[in-house]
């Protein structure tokens, strides 16, 4: 079993069965807002670390963006299966390249 393998299934246990003590288990406690505040902290402490910082740091955040993404996919009951499904349609597109956003101009 690979390593993302096991920490899914660690999450699952953690959000079935909870355990004092257990960041897992405050973040599933806090609910789906919290856990996306950490996803979008996390994003922003990658984009940081891969313009400032050394390669240990980078992949610390990677890690850190990853656990938290995880999280987020057993709250909402999203498998490692189906975004591996999702990935393997994605690898047998050729000549997809999609044009740039428009910029935003109101919000």
């Amino acid at each position: 079993m690979k390593e993302l393998d096991v920490l899914y299934e660690t999450i699952k246990e953690r959000k079935a069965h909870g355990e004092e003590g257990s960041y897992t288990s405050y973040l599933f406690n806090k609910g789906t807002e919290k856990i996306l505040k950490k996803v979008g902290e996390e994003c922003s402490e990658v984009i940081i670390a891969t313009l400032a910082q050394q390669k240990e740091d980078k992949i610390n955040e990677l890690s850190d963006l990853l656990y938290h993404l995880l999280v987020l996919m057993v709250d909402q009951d999203i498998t490692l299966e189906e975004v591996n499904e999702e990935l393997a349609k994605r690898s047998q597109k050729t000549h997809n390249l999609k044009a740039e956003r428009k910029p935003i101009e109101k919000l």
